[in-house]
């Protein structure tokens, strides 16, 4: 995605919103770190077109697709009971005849890019590949791309990575007028796991000793405290144990995740051993895009992985799983997606990986002058890659973020408290076509300093770590001090994507707030970084919610770049939750014997009637207490948990009743 026709302010802002932003190398064999505050800045050594040796770079281009409304239309209406399309889903060849750029924008764009000097190859319908010298790169996109070191510290590696100095342009306007957008033009990582421990706050020493403990797997039959919780106790607490009790464990079906770090697939297989799960030992397929993310590591982001692959698996160990394992960069993510939805070989898939979604709207590019000049950003490439995916049946699932109702506030990227707290959402959960998976707590007691003091939980609730702060207040330290403050399930509403249909049979949706403006207060005049629209009607996040509190989470076993092969407990984030739904759209899928497709057209519609929350079938949970910084529960909706919870046997239900 391109980056830099940002301004002075933004530019700061990518500097300030961590160094990792702008500083952070390719996807190389090593495994490249995900972005994170404290990593060392890069350098910039040049010119790339002048560095000795230069690698011929690859582009993604992204055209824009046909009848994009009759597209939408077209999924509403595969999504709507008693329609004559009702899931009538179609292939990917289907899908591009009807809805792909025409033969003559693709042979035109293809001859622009082939008189620059470049090669230019169709793949994923409306996805070009832009391949030639950095010379010619620049040349055609009129930007000059530089090379940028970043030094090893500690046990990350040293890498590189470049990125365009200049305003991308292209400069035949009728070719920019169908593109969408650009990815590749800067390499650099940008997304981070939604992966969260009880380590991340400064409590950690007061609950446990020591902390995150290497021990042994809990119960496999389940019947774990939260903090040692396993698929096991997933089913029993949220009501999946009737479908296996059904012999219904996925069979037949496919889970897909998408991902920016490799992983050891004997973890996934040793988690699912000492739980006795059934699986298969050949169910794991690992598909590289665009090269592959490197050799697993901590830095990478491999634990995160690890656990996508063990919780879906796990909660369908019947199901076949095929990992799309890609570079932490703009291009990676997007080629994965890509890839995995034009395969159309896997029924759902999840990915826990992702970004404010500001970010996704910087990847400006000049396309002509004047009243031609318009923006694209890879939030229109989301756009359509979801959609395709809803057409053709697959359901897609996404963390919302670990960060509360404040996204940009990210304590590990962002120095607190040298910026606004600014309410802001994550991407790509913050696509339509897509379920933003959202997180609670538990109930229960939890202990802290040596058992002096007792947090009462009575009943699930939110996810935000504002219930921890009489406990950090007993050591002497404020919400941000503690490390508690934004942590949280990420909700809120996007400021770029308008409210999809299925939203407005609900009550509780909400439109941005005023006043969101990210200032930085480091420098003298404070630098304004964006200012977020007031009361847009946009898109509101999560759809959906499970259990993601690391302090009343889960056990990972997972082969440490650093430690070895250990046994961790106390794991949370909403990345726990994506991968979950993923595994039970496989048996619900099973259940009703096909695609499930877009699951919030669903989801919604049965929040929508008395019968969601009451009676012994009733689907969903309501959640009515908690709050995710700003964002607080009541009786049905609301950009804190979603709908609530799933009852899985329930939901499953359902979907029959509904026609699934």
């Amino acid at each position: 995605m391109i980056r830099t026709k940002l301004g002075s302010t933004a530019v700061a802002a990518r500097g300030l919103l961590a160094a990792a932003l702008i500083g952070a190398g390719s996807a190389a064999f090593a495994g490249t770190p995900y972005p994170h505050a404290g990593m060392p800045a890069a350098q910039d050594t040049g010119a790339l077109a002048l560095a000795r040796g230069a690698a011929p770079i690859t582009v993604t281009v992204a055209l824009k697709l046909r009848d994009a409304e009759q597209l939408e239309q077209l999924v509403q209406a595969m999504h709507t009971p008693g329609s004559a399309q009702f899931r009538q889903f179609i292939s990917p060849q289907q899908f591009h005849v009807r809805f792909d750029p025409s033969a003559a924008t693709v042979t035109e764009a293809v001859a622009h890019f082939q008189r620059a000097g470049l090669s230019a190859t169709l793949e994923s319908g409306f996805m070009l590949k832009v391949s030639g010298s950095p010379q010619a790169i620049d040349q055609a996109f009129q930007v000059q791309l530089h090379a940028y070191d970043v030094a090893a510290q500690g046990h990350s590696p040293g890498y590189r990575f470049h990125a365009p100095v200049g305003e991308p342009a292209i400069a035949s306007a009728s070719v920019a007028a169908n593109v969408q957008a650009i990815f590749g033009l800067d390499n650099s990582p940008h997304y981070r796991p939604h992966l969260r421990k009880s380590s991340d706050s400064k409590l950690a020493a007061a609950r446990l000793s020591p902390d995150l403990r290497a021990r042994a797997l809990p119960s496999a039959s389940g019947g774990n405290p939260p903090g040692d919780w396993t698929v096991a106790d997933l089913a029993q607490y949220y009501n999946i144990q009737p479908l296996y009790d059904s012999n219904i464990h996925g069979e037949g079906r496919t889970l897909g995740i998408v991902t920016l770090a490799s992983f050891t697939a004997s973890d996934a297989f040793a988690y699912w051993n000492a739980l006795g799960l059934a699986t298969d030992p050949k169910r794991i397929k690992v598909v590289d895009v665009d090269g592959g993310p490197g050799a697993p590591s901590d830095d990478s982001g491999s634990d995160e992985t690890t656990l996508d692959v063990q919780q879906s698996g796990g909660v369908a160990p019947g199901a076949k799983i095929v990992v799309y394992q890609a570079p932490n960069t703009d291009q990676g993510f997007v080629d994965a997606f890509a890839k995995a939805i034009n395969d159309n070989a896997v029924d759902s898939l999840s990915s826990s990986w992702g970004l404010w979604e500001w970010f996704d709207t910087q990847s400006d590019v000049s396309v002509g002058q004047g009243p031609r000049k318009r923006t694209v950003d890879v939030l229109h490439a989301y756009n359509a890659l979801f959609l395709q995916a809803a057409a053709q049946g697959q359901s897609l699932f996404a963390s919302s973020g670990d960060d509360g109702a404040y996204d940009v506030n990210n304590a590990n990227v962002a120095p607190l408290p040298s910026y606004t707290k600014t309410l802001s959402v994550d991407a790509p959960a913050a696509s339509a076509w897509i379920t933003a998976a959202g997180g609670t707590t538990l109930p229960g007691d939890q202990t802290y300093l040596g058992g002096t003091y007792t947090v009462k939980i009575p009943a699930e609730r939110i996810w935000g770590w504002d219930y921890l702060v009489p406990v950090c207040a007993k050591i002497g330290l404020d919400p941000v001090g503690c490390g508690i403050f934004p942590v949280g399930a990420g909700g809120g509403v996007s400021s770029y994507v308008p409210m999809p249909f299925y939203q407005y049979v609900v009550s509780g949706t909400q439109t941005t707030e005023p006043g969101q403006t990210l200032i930085d207060e480091t420098t003298t005049p404070p630098t304004t970084i964006v200012a977020l629209p007031s009361h847009f009607r946009g898109r509101n996040l999560p759809d959906v919610s499970l259990n993601a509190d690391p302090q009343t989470g889960y056990v990972v076993l997972y082969t440490s770049s650093v430690d070895g092969f250990q046994t961790y407990d106390f794991y949370g984030g909403t990345s726990f939750v994506a991968p979950q739904l993923n595994g039970i759209a496989a048996l619900v899928g099973q259940r009703v014997r096909g695609r499930l497709g877009l699951l919030n057209v669903p989801l919604y519609a049965m929040a929508a009637t008395p019968l969601g929350y009451a009676g012994p079938y009733a689907p969903l949970r309501d959640i009515k207490a908690g709050n995710n910084w700003f964002y607080s529960a009541r009786t049905g909706y609301e950009p804190g948990a979603g709908v609530g919870t799933l009852d899985v046997a329930n939901f499953a239900r359902t979907m029959l009743l509904l026609g699934y």
